[in-house]
C-alpha cells in the first residue's frame, strides 16, 4: 500500500514535468530553464504553489500573483500520469519492464496534450522516442539474459518502427488517391493530407516500443475512438478534421495493457 502511494505522488511529480514540456515544446522554448513561472504575468512560481493537485486546490485553480485561471490541464496530466504509474506498478513491479513503458507513456501523454490544441506532434517525442524505443528495446535484449545477447526485441523494435510508420502511411495515402484524385473532392479548410506526418511518426515511435504487432493492433484500435469523435465533432462543429495522435496514443496503452486477450478472443 505504502510502495503505491509513493508510486502515485512519483507520477503525479513527472506529470508536473510534463506539463511543462507540453506548455514549452511547440514554442520550442527549453523545458529545463527558465523556472515554473505563470503563462500571464510571467512570475517564477514558488514551489509551494507547484505541488502536484494539492497546490491547485489551494489556489482555487488561479495564479496567486494575478489571478488569472489555470488550465485544468495541469491537474489532469498530473492525474493520468500518476494513475498509469500506478497501474504499470501494480502490474510490473519495481522491474524492467515499468520502466520501460512508463517512458513510452510518457511521450504518449506529451503527444497527446500538444496534438489536442496545435495539431502537431513534436519530432522530439516522435522521432527521439522511437530511438529511445530502439535503444530500450535492444537494452531488453541483454536485460533478457545477460550472458546471451537476445536479438529478437531489438529487431522487432525495427521492424515496430517500419511497420507503424508504413501501415498509416500507405492507408493515408491511398485514401487521399482516393478521395482528391479519383473522386475529385475539393480540400476542405486547405487540408490535402488525411493523414498527417506527425501520426505516421508517432505510430512508428509506438511501434518501436511495442515491435511490429503492437503497432498493427493499436493501428486497427485507433479509428474505434477517432470514428466516435470525429461524427460529434462534425455534427456539433462542422469540423471534419480532428488530432489523430490522441486515438493512436489511448490505442497503443490499451495494446499495452490487453495484447495478449484481444489476441486470444480473435485467435482463439
Amino acid at each position: 500500500m505504502i510502495a503505491n502511494i509513493i508510486v502515485f505522488i512519483f507520477g503525479s511529480v513527472v506529470g508536473s514535468f510534463l506539463n511543462v514540456c507540453i506548455h514549452r515544446m511547440p514554442k520550442s522554448e527549453s523545458v529545463v530553464w527558465p523556472r515554473s513561472h505563470c503563462p500571464k504575468c510571467k512570475k517564477r512560481i514558488p514551489g509551494y504553489d507547484n505541488i502536484p493537485f494539492i497546490s491547485f486546490i489551494l489556489l482555487k485553480g488561479r495564479c496567486r500573483i494575478c489571478k488569472d485561471r489555470i488550465s485544468l490541464r495541469y491537474p489532469l496530466v498530473e492525474l493520468i500520469t500518476a494513475l498509469l504509474f500506478l497501474a504499470f506498478f501494480v502490474r510490473y513491479g519495481l522491474s524492467y519492464n515499468f520502466f520501460f513503458y512508463f517512458v513510452l507513456a510518457c511521450g504518449l501523454i506529451i503527444a497527446t496534450f500538444i496534438d489536442i490544441p496545435h495539431r502537431i506532434i513534436p519530432d522530439e517525442i516522435s522521432v527521439g522516442g522511437m530511438i529511445v524505443g530502439l535503444i530500450l528495446s535492444t537494452i531488453r535484449g541483454v536485460y533478457i539474459n545477460p550472458f546471451a545477447f537476445n536479438f529478437k526485441p531489438m529487431l522487432n523494435s525495427l521492424l515496430g518502427i517500419f511497420v507503424g510508420g508504413g501501415v498509416i502511411f500507405l492507408t493515408g495515402w491511398i485514401f487521399d488517391q482516393i478521395y482528391f484524385k479519383i473522386l475529385k473532392k475539393p480540400p476542405i479548410q486547405g487540408e490535402t493530407e488525411s493523414m498527417g506526418g506527425g501520426d505516421v511518426k508517432l505510430l512508428a515511435m509506438i511501434g518501436a516500443f511495442l515491435g511490429w504487432q503492437g503497432a498493427l493492433l493499436t493501428f486497427f484500435i485507433a479509428p474505434f475512438f477517432g470514428a466516435a469523435v470525429g461524427i460529434v465533432n462534425l455534427v456539433t462543429k462542422k469540423d471534419h478534421t480532428i488530432p489523430y495522435g490522441p486515438f493512436l496514443s489511448m490505442a497503443a496503452l490499451i495494446s499495452v495493457f490487453w495484447f495478449d486477450k484481444i489476441l486470444r478472443f480473435f485467435i482463439p
